[in-house]
């Protein structure tokens, strides 16, 4: 059982439609701020070329993985006019603020080792996710291909983060701390909701 409230909730079936409806909705904002940062962090002057191509390659993950979420957001009974009328909740838009805070304020670099700090973590929470909306929901398996996506080791993107991780450890921790407290909003203030 994991850690995350909202997750664990998810992973036992308890978690209500409207609240998996609402990560769908907020999830719709994340992606694209995300892929933006990304591609804008990807073409700095400060960028090397190998975290360059990181973000790069995490900003073409990103347009992927705003092509499945449409799947998932359906699932949930969210539609076109929800989706355009929809208020993001701030204490789950905190995360992609702070990602494009780095992306015009830290060392690509420094950024490329604070955000791969927490991808495992993350993986695990899409890998619970995509299971539990298998079992405990009965989705389909194009509703569950948004998580599936990032619970997926991917030895590529390891490659890649390894070539790109700068050495400047008390701003990469630095950033890593804020960007974990920033994610672990995301889940509470959806958590919140329940």
């Amino acid at each position: 059982m994991t850690t995350n409230p909202l997750v664990a909730r998810i992973e036992t079936g308890t978690a209500p439609i409207e609240t998996l409806a609402t990560l769908a909705l907020e999830q719709h904002r994340v992606i694209p701020a995300d892929r933006r940062a990304f591609l804008h962090l990807a073409q700095r002057e400060t960028a090397t070329p190998e975290a360059a191509d990181f973000f790069a390659f995490l900003a073409e993950g990103e347009a992927m993985a705003g092509e499945r979420l449409i799947a998932f957001a359906e699932a949930c009974g969210v539609d076109e006019a929800r989706l355009s009328t929809y208020e993001p909740l701030p204490g789950c838009q905190a995360y992609p603020a702070y990602v494009a805070w780095l992306a015009l304020n830290a060392d690509p670099t420094d950024v490329v080792a604070a955000l791969t700090s927490n991808f495992a973590e993350w993986g695990g929470y899409c890998a619970t996710i995509a299971g539990a909306l298998r079992s405990q929901y009965c989705f389909t398996d194009e509703a569950c291909g948004f998580f599936d996506l990032f619970a997926e080791p991917s030895p590529e993107l390891d490659e890649k983060a390894l070539r790109a991780s700068g050495a400047n450890k008390g701003l990469v921790n630095t950033y890593s701390t804020l960007l974990k407290a920033y994610e672990a909003s995301f889940w509470s203030t959806l958590s919140d909701l329940t």
